[in-house]
């Protein structure tokens, strides 16, 4: 060891290197400035047509159109912002696996320090509980044990000796070492990995992507249709302006101003039910993404798994045992020759005297190394006190060795992998050499146990490991969740493709991937070294159901998501450490363990899962398809009532103005923003049907031809012709006949009756859409609660529009006589028997 290694920098080479190479922080990003995420908001597609429909109501001379508009899309601006903020914290939350304190060596004396004054060569010196702070080669090391889970995935912690490295963002969970600081701040690994989470983009989501080609086409046509009634005003004798202003009414009236704030507010509903359900949201759009979800890439520890090492199976010379228990609780049963378990586990756990199970916020939880504390788990589950003798001589685990050994007044024990302790036994019997082979086949962790006679004077344990009597050996188990093999039946029931990402070992995954069911019938197990580099390649490699990835490193799963994508599958990543961050942001939706992932993980994710259950993905994903089953149900609804609200303009244009308007631009509004809305928002919360989990996603677009044919030839024209002739009859009362002036008071009671209608109808529709196979007496009204509190509201609404002023004057219509509400309550039966007529037309064929 060098003189600089024994006495750590001078403190003023320290604070040189440190004005010349900076502190040991990881890069802050750039980041974008709140006001320019809040702008984003208002200047996307669909805003900008808002934007644009709001112009054009203002020149019109309709302000309060214009007005009303402008709040739509504020509003909904604002509400995204929110989400879209919270979302792009990843980068700073890495800045929180760095600490704020370590011990180095100044001067020659032991000194503490802020972990952003660390620089290159600074001398550390690390003990159990410490997280690294900068990246490290070891000078020395007893007993070292790092747990790197955040950075390479691996689950069970590594252990180190002098000349290995160690890593920022990792911590020791035992022993102590020395070590000499090689890296810092940008240098890192951890701030490649935050560089890589930074690059990645996420694509836009399938829901994006589908309601801008609906918006792109629904503004074609009203551009298109306020050009035509342009043409057919000048012909019928308007002048220009009022032509252009007639014009601009039609075009405003057709832009849909209610969908937005439907669609936004759906999903933010959606949201919060997937997070009482232990799944948290963190973008909107990704409810529906998860729902057009193809294929889910998982983590094997933690979501198949309940990450908790366990003991399962003893193989002692006197037969074989099993030990029931959950988690670390010491309440247990041994199942076997309990004197023979007993031995066993008491030799065991002396080999590790510090590790131990503590109750910890009512939960018991692991102090060391899993499968250390485990056996300590065996030995109460085994009914022994916690009592043990101190040790004389101790050699912690070493990887070299592969084994760790303790001498103490009882003798020596050793623990450690069956290759490397059964060789050191006087006799094998051939049961325990089968139990290995039978563990290990399993995917079970296998330890051997033995004992001897302990190290004589001046002699160590190394020396005295000779002529042992074999105890029996172990089989450990992290044991898979409960409900995941139903979850993944459901997924594939579903068309879902499944494959585990994990850093484990190849033969751990192929087990734990065989035991819960995920292996597929392709038995496709690759490590991440072997994957190939071409990304066409690495798609058809991947894309079976069931694969296993072991060995993984964070590019791997980068390129992982992006390949899957270029083959046309909406990917679902999971992951909990610092090097999925990327992969997570690439992925279509990424998933993020809460319970015992990072910040990091979080951050960059789009789904957190709160109880890091593989089943909460596979609800989650229920309910985004349901979520997206439901946007089309209030596209239907909206559409519909766009039908009827153009009828009334077309009727005018047909008869050459000689049949005035049944209803007003500003009346178009107050159906779009006023009645329709509640009605829309509760057909977003219909709950799953049993079918929502059968076959693939409906991943196409969101009108098809069944919702054309409804909307156009069924519920829409039924609605408009119901409208109109209570219209028409309403002025036929009066005496009027086409071509005629008509009174201002029979206009308006006219237009209330029509404007009623529409909302009646709308009330029928909104019942009817909520199944597009089955007749409303098949679904009932009492499915969706919601939706009789929105349709009793709609009512209140369309008393308030007709009664209270000043709503009757600025719409234009009068509160019906008892004939104008028969004529327009007969558009409920009406349109509930056309669509009932339709689904069984269609279910015949």
């Amino acid at each position: 060891m060098t003189t600089l290694t024994r006495t750590g920098l001078s403190s003023t080479e320290a604070a040189a290197r440190l004005r010349r190479h900076g502190p040991n922080v990881l890069p802050t990003q750039r980041r974008r400035s709140p006001l320019l995420l809040l702008g984003k908001q208002l200047v996307h597609f669909f805003a900008l047509l808002l934007w644009l429909a709001s112009g054009l109501a203002l020149i019109g001379g309709m302000p309060e159109l214009a007005i009303a508009i402008v709040v739509v899309v504020v509003v909904n601006a604002v509400f995204a912002f929110v989400q879209e903020y919270r979302a792009d914290q990843a980068a700073q939350h890495l800045r929180s696996l760095i600490p704020e304190r370590a011990v180095v060596l100044r001067n020659g004396k032991r000194v503490e320090v802020d972990a952003a004054d660390l620089v290159v060569d600074d001398v550390v010196l690390l003990a159990a509980g410490d997280r690294v702070s900068a990246d490290l080669l070891l000078l020395s090391a007893a007993g070292l044990s790092v747990d790197e889970s955040a950075l390479t995935g691996e689950s069970v912690p590594v252990h180190k000796t002098a000349e290995d490295r160690a890593h920022a963002g990792t911590y020791v969970v035992e022993g102590e070492a020395a070590a000499v600081v090689t890296a810092t701040g940008k240098a890192t690994r951890i701030a490649g990995i935050a560089e890589l989470t930074v690059r990645a983009e996420r694509p836009p989501s399938p829901l994006t992507v589908r309601l801008n080609r609906v918006v792109k086409v629904v503004a074609l046509v009203a551009v298109a249709l306020g050009v035509v009634f342009f043409a057919v005003a000048l012909a019928l004798g308007m002048t220009a302006t009022e032509g252009f202003l007639f014009a601009v009414g039609v075009t405003v009236a057709l832009v849909p101003e209610g969908l937005l704030p439907t669609v936004t507010l759906s999903l933010a509903r959606a949201a919060r039910v997937m997070a009482d359900r232990k799944a948290l949201v963190r973008r909107l759009d990704a409810v529906e993404t998860l729902g057009a979800t193809t294929f889910i890439c998982t983590d094997k520890t933690g979501t198949l798994t309940r990450n908790e090492m366990a003991v399962v199976r003893v193989t002692t010379p006197a037969g074989v045992s099993t030990v029931d228990g959950v988690g670390y609780e010491p309440d247990g049963t041994v199942h076997g020759d309990l004197s023979a378990v007993r031995a066993l586990a008491d030799s065991a756990r002396r080999c590790s005297p510090d590790a131990r199970a503590v109750l910890r916020d009512g939960h018991w939880r692991p102090l060391g190394d899993p499968m250390e504390v485990a056996l300590h788990v065996l030995a109460a589950r085994a009914g022994l006190p916690d009592s043990l003798p101190p040790a004389a001589l101790r050699l912690p685990f070493d990887p070299r060795r592969r084994r760790s050994s303790v001498s103490d007044v009882d003798g020596l024990h050793v623990t450690g992998a069956p290759d490397s302790v059964l060789p050191l036994c006087r006799e094998v019997p051939h049961g325990v050499a089968a139990a290995v082979a039978e563990f290990a086949r399993q995917g079970l962790r296998v330890l051997a146990v033995a004992r001897g006679r302990g190290a004589l004077p001046g002699q160590g344990p190394e020396e005295a490991e000779r002529d042992l009597e074999l105890l029996g050996v172990v089989g450990l188990q992290d044991p898979p969740r409960d409900d995941v093999g139903e979850a993944i039946t459901r997924c594939r029931t579903a068309g879902i493709r499944l494959a585990m990402i994990t850093g484990d070992h190849r033969d751990t995954a192929r087990a734990v991937a065989e035991q819960v069911g995920l292996l597929g019938p392709d038995r496709i197990v690759v490590e991440g070294k072997d994957l190939p580099r071409d990304p066409a390649a690495l798609g058809e490699l991947l894309d079976h159901d069931g694969v296993v990835v072991a060995r993984v490193t964070p590019e791997d799963k980068l390129r992982i998501a992006r390949a899957l994508q270029t083959r046309g599958h909406v990917v679902a990543m999971t992951g909990d450490g610092v090097n999925d961050g990327p992969a997570l942001r690439a992925a279509d939706i990424g998933i993020a363990m809460g319970a015992s992932g990072t910040d990091v993980a979080r951050e960059a994710a789009d789904l957190v899962l709160l109880d890091d259950r593989f089943a909460t993905i596979v609800g989650a994903v229920e309910l985004g398809r349901a979520t997206f089953a439901n946007i089309r149900r209030f596209l239907t609804y909206h559409l519909t009532d766009n039908v009827a609200e153009l009828a009334p303009f077309a009727l005018w244009a047909l008869s050459g103005g000689s049949i005035p308007l049944a209803i007003t631009v500003l009346q178009v509004l107050a159906l779009d923003i006023g009645t329709d809305l509640l009605p829309a928002l509760a057909l977003g919360a219909e709950p799953a049907n049993p079918r929502t989990m059968r076959g693939p996603a409906r991943i196409g677009a969101l009108i098809d031809r069944r919702t054309l044919r409804r909307v156009f030839l069924v519920l829409g024209p039924v609605e408009a012709a119901m409208s109109l002739a209570a219209f028409l009859v309403v002025l036929a009362r009066s005496g009027w006949t086409p071509g005629a002036p008509v009174a201002p008071a029979t206009l308006a009671l006219a237009s209330g009756v029509a404007f009623s209608s529409i909302v009646l109808g709308q009330l029928a529709n909104a019942f009817a859409c909520r199944s597009e196979t089955r007749w409303v007496g098949a679904t009932g009204v009492r499915g969706n609660p919601l939706l009789l509190g929105a349709v009793a509201a709609e009512l209140v609404v369309l008393l308030l529009f007709l009664l209270v002023p000043p709503f009757p004057a600025v719409l234009g219509g009068a509160f019906p006589d008892l004939t104008g509400w028969l004529l327009a309550l007969a558009v409920i039966p009406v349109l509930l028997a056309a669509d009932a007529a339709d689904k069984a037309l269609r279910g015949r064929r």
